[in-house]
This record gives structure tokens, sequence and C-alpha cells, in this order.
């Protein structure tokens, strides 16, 4: 068993321990932008008022804002007939599917994988009673031939 830590995914923090990286929240423009999968995890959606309990698939997509800062973003994919729509524009959206194609996802293809999305500003009220903002998927864009970086196939 290998038991190295990854020093993207940090590390627990001891009571004693020293502290001094600032989080930094940046909230992208609504638009489109181009993305790349950096992690993707199994989950459980343990059911809501709108969709049963299914497996979903947690994905961090990696974009860059204006001013070239590295922004993550996670979205849920949720696995279940009612969702299939947004299964099958992701995979259409980093190359693994043409649009209207049968296809058997496969998940140990995506971290890597690139693709363009389109991000909106989701507003929201805290349970504290203060107005929010948070960058949500609006949808994932299917690719065309003339999309920049984009080769067909290429996982």
């Amino acid at each position: 068993m290998n038991n190295q830590m990854n020093p993207t995914e940090g590390r627990e923090l001891g009571w004693e321990d020293t502290i001094e990286n600032d989080s930094t929240f940046v909230l992208l423009p609504e638009g489109e932008y181009d993305f790349t999968v950096t992690k993707f995890e199994r989950g459980r959606h343990p059911g809501s008022d709108k969709l049963p309990a299914c497996n979903k698939a947690v994905v961090t997509l990696e974009v860059n804002s204006a001013a070239g800062e590295k922004v993550e973003l996670r979205h849920n994919l949720f696995l279940h007939t009612k969702c299939e729509g947004m299964l099958c524009a992701f995979f259409t959206a980093i190359g693994q599917r043409k649009h209207g194609e049968k296809l058997q996802m496969d998940w140990s293809k995506v971290i890597g994988s690139k693709g363009r999305v389109k991000i909106s500003i989701r507003k929201w009220t805290s349970k504290d009673g203060n107005e929010m903002q948070s960058n949500g998927i609006k949808r994932f864009v299917e690719p065309s031939d003339n999309t920049p970086n984009f080769t067909p196939g290429a996982f």
C-alpha cells in the first residue's frame, strides 16, 4: 500500500501547528471558459425532493480567470437517467463522445481531459442571512472542429 502523500492534497493539521496560507476566493464573471479536469471522485447522492438516491461523480475543473489565476470548480454529475443529458454533455465536451452517439462512460480517462464550459453566477442566502455568490456550471459546451486546442478523440 502506498502511503505517500500528494502535496497538492494537503495534510491534517495538529492543534499547535503553524498556519500561514490564506485562502482566496475568485468569482469568475459569467461566460465560457476552457477547462481541464484535475480530479474525479466517486460519491453517493443521498436523495432529495428532486432526485432519488444515486451514484454521483464529483469532478474538479480548473479554469483560468482573466487575470491568469487558476480557479477550481467542483461539479456533481449525477448518475441517474434524469441527469443523462448533463452526463452526455460532459463526455461530449471532453471529446469522449460525439453528439447523439451511445457511450459507455469511462471514468478512468476523465482526469486530464480538456473542454469548454459555460459558467454562471449563483446567488444565494447563507444561514446567517447574508447574500452570497458563487460560480456554477451552467452547461458543458460541445466542441466543434474549429475549437482551439481541441483534437477529437484525444484523451
